[in-house]
């Protein structure tokens, strides 16, 4: 049976981190519960709802934001006692607002994730994590790259305390004390952990993930390895995950996963079989879902999903019916009640009109005033640009608190834009002059009234780097804009992978010279995508990549003195050898460069590039005669008479040229690739050939992998 669930919004407070907004436990068996939220205006509300209004319990003065928010108290007892993370301190509240815990931590930085378990207090900052049992420091770990979220098994199952850390590197890190005891390798960068059914199910040692790019699974964590359960792909291409809950929404004696995205998607998977959850309702909002609960808040006996959005808005799925069935005396209360519901808004909608005048007559006032000063209205962006590895394109999500009036976006690189379905915005472009501005792009969204959040999708080209900036101007008086800057770098499209194909054939660039570990892990930070920008510890470290595009390999080994680079693309070899000798002239160091060119990796890539420009050239061919077969089909009055293979064009024309727009100048950029590996081919011989390019290009519209060869071979 589907779930029938009705939105109902609650209330609105300031804007909300991950992972900030929990129920607290029911005091009766039916009893609705008490919702504790808190936000980035350093307020921590906690309210109740009667008769569908909200009622505050308690709420605390503004201050610095508030990172975290996790429930605790003595093991085996209701978790009742709410803890926030605000800078690098802790501080813990009774379920009736009395601060009991003011605990500052001994981190340099603000909190970024936090788990309470009994008397222990797990706290990780960027890449430092913290252990500490009853306020007293206990246990330390420094993670090779950022940490996202933290967790630890349920203590009275597992008899120890196995702390979780989901890192930036696509991997889980398993602790035991200040220890590494092992890793676990994810398909997506990790962003949130929950425990399996809410207690680590029956070992305790289930943990579910969540990955910055959409992906969903289940590892059992036991005390040697990682055992994987299942993985559900992202095939829908929807958002990142931010928060995950296990409730019985449906009602059948079995936890649902509950699944918060970024991109506004609640979903709702049941677990029919023993095995792999199934998809079984979703709901879209307007804007990221940044903590979700299920529980019972609005009406006792009837269970509902909760969502606290990034703009604060607290938003129930109720199970409760909309329009209840009953005699007409009910139905008169029922509208009684809404009826005095909508005077009260009314009357509230026309006292803050009156305010917002009064407050825009006063502004006018001091701002003609001999001593005016001037003051920008500030808001905040939820900003996110990640590499999808799917269709080897950019993703800039701009996510703001009030609507968006417009975005401009600008680009000192070529970058092309690709469409997003999702987008309602209208893109205008305007020409730009290249040459003394190094202005490659310039476009305007326009957004509709309402529109909060805006996804763009850009491709870049390896070996152009520069930057991209996003001016973001939202619909509040007076007029201001925030401007927000990305960087493209070298390698752009290459991802971190956890391992690399070792039987390929490779080139190998060498450096030697007088740099640190620390200066030659900055230009490896600069040229490439997904680095931590910390300086790992150790005295060697070891990257692998690989290209988005084209599916070739990256191994990046370097220490003091030294660094190694292998790749079976020759064009990537190229790129790094320029910006690397670029990058230490500008810091006066001198550079021993040497390289090994494999003549093998040449034919090895083109066949990898060859597949993909043979079916962009069919695609091409297929749109451009789309035109002519439909004219004929007006004109013969049917296609009886084409061929099949003319017939299926004119069947699929809708998704053919859906496909050609979806990826423009795609050809262009195959054809720019092989260009660039002929080209960079022949630089490492000390030949110049760019005279034979415009043979290159008649070539590769015929399109013959072994006359392409030849050429390479022969020039």
């Amino acid at each position: 049976m589907e779930p029938s669930l009705a939105r109902v919004d609650y209330l609105q407070v300031g804007v909300t981190a991950q992972k900030t907004m929990r129920l607290l436990p029911a005091t009766g068996k039916k009893a609705t519960q008490k919702v504790v939220v808190g936000d980035q205006d350093g307020v921590l509300t906690c309210f109740g709802i009667k008769k569908g209004e909200a009622v505050p319990v308690f709420k605390t003065l503004p201050g610095q934001k508030i990172s975290r928010l996790e429930l605790g108290g003595a093991l085996n007892t209701p978790q009742e006692k709410i803890f926030v993370a605000i800078g690098s301190e802790v501080r813990g509240y009774t379920k009736r607002g009395k601060q009991f815990l003011s605990f500052e931590t001994n981190l340099t930085e603000s909190i970024k994730a936090m788990h309470i378990s009994g008397a222990d207090l797990f706290l990780c900052a960027s890449y430092i994590y913290n252990h500490y049992c009853d306020c007293k420091d206990q246990h330390y770990f420094l993670s090779g790259d950022k940490i996202n979220d933290v967790l630890c098994l349920p203590v009275d199952k597992v008899n120890c305390i196995t702390p979780v850390l989901a890192c930036q590197d696509r991997v889980l890190r398993v602790l035991q004390g200040s220890d590494l005891l092992y890793e676990v390798e994810l398909p997506g960068p990790p962003t949130v952990l929950a425990l399996s059914n809410g207690n680590g199910g029956d070992s305790g040692e289930e943990v579910v993930y969540g990955t910055s790019d959409g992906k969903l699974g289940l590892t059992q964590i036991t005390g040697t390895k990682a055992i994987p359960r299942w993985e559900i792909g992202n095939e829908k291409k929807r958002g990142g995950i931010l928060c995950i809950d296990s409730f019985d929404i449906l009602g059948d004696g079995v936890k649902e996963l509950l699944v918060g995205r970024d991109d506004g998607m609640i979903e709702i998977y049941n677990f029919e079989s023993a095995d792999d959850p199934v998809l079984r309702h979703d709901y879209a909002l307007s804007e990221s879902i940044a903590s979700i609960q299920g529980g019972c808040v609005g009406k006792d006996g009837y269970d509902e999903i909760l969502a606290a959005t990034y703009s604060g808005w607290l938003t129930g799925l109720t199970t409760e019916p909309v329009h209840r069935e009953g005699g007409s005396g009910e139905e008169l209360k029922l509208s009684q009640e809404m009826q005095n519901k909508i005077s009260s808004l009314r009357s509230e909608l026309e006292q803050l009109q009156i305010k917002v005048l009064q407050e825009r007559e006063k502004h006018q006032q001091s701002s003609h005033s001999s001593t005016a000063v001037s003051s920008v209205p500030a808001f905040s962006v939820n900003d996110k640009f990640t590499l999808n590895k799917d269709d080897a394109s950019y993703s800039l999500i701009l996510e703001v608190q009030t609507a968006i009036d417009n975005v401009l976006v600008q680009s000192d690189v070529p970058l092309d834009l690709l469409d997003v379905d999702k987008n309602s915005a209208v893109v205008s472009f305007s020409s730009c002059d290249s040459e003394p501005n190094s202005n490659f792009l310039l476009a305007t969204y326009r957004c509709q009234a309402n529109t909060t959040r805006l996804e763009l999708k850009v491709r870049s080209i390896e070996g152009q780097y520069g930057t991209l900036q996003a001016y973001v101007t939202p619909r509040i008086q007076p007029k201001t804009c925030q401007v927000l800057q990305y960087q493209i770098k070298p390698l752009s499209l290459h991802q971190r992978t956890h391992s690399i194909d070792q039987d390929r054939p490779m080139n190998t660039l060498m450096l030697k010279g007088q740099f640190s570990f620390a200066e030659i892990h900055s230009w490896v930070v600069f040229c490439l995508p997904e680095v931590p920008e910390k300086t790992p510890a150790g005295e060697c470290i070891t990257f692998y990549f690989q290209n988005t595009f084209l599916g070739t390999q990256l191994e990046s080994t370097y220490r003091k003195g030294e660094g190694y680079f292998k790749s079976d693309n020759i064009s990537t070899i190229s790129i790094l050898k320029d910006v690397l000798s670029k990058e230490a002239t500008k810091r006066k160091i001198n550079l021993n460069i040497s390289y090994d060119v494999n003549e093998e990796t040449v034919r090895h890539t083109l066949k990898l590039i060859h597949p993909k420009l043979e079916y962009q050239q069919l695609l091409a061919k297929k749109v451009h005669l789309i035109d002519a077969l439909r004219e004929l089909q007006v004109h013969e009055g049917n296609v009886d008479f084409l061929l099949p293979k003319y017939r299926s064009i004119l069947e699929e024309a809708d998704q053919l040229l859906e496909e050609y727009k979806r990826q423009p100048a795609h050809l262009e950029r195959l054809y720019g690739m092989i260009t660039d590996l002929f080209i960079d081919k022949f630089k490492f011989k000390g030949t110049n050939v760019k005279t034979k390019v415009p043979l290159l290009l008649e070539i590769l519209d015929g399109c013959d992998q072994d006359g392409l060869i030849a050429f390479f071979d022969a020039a």
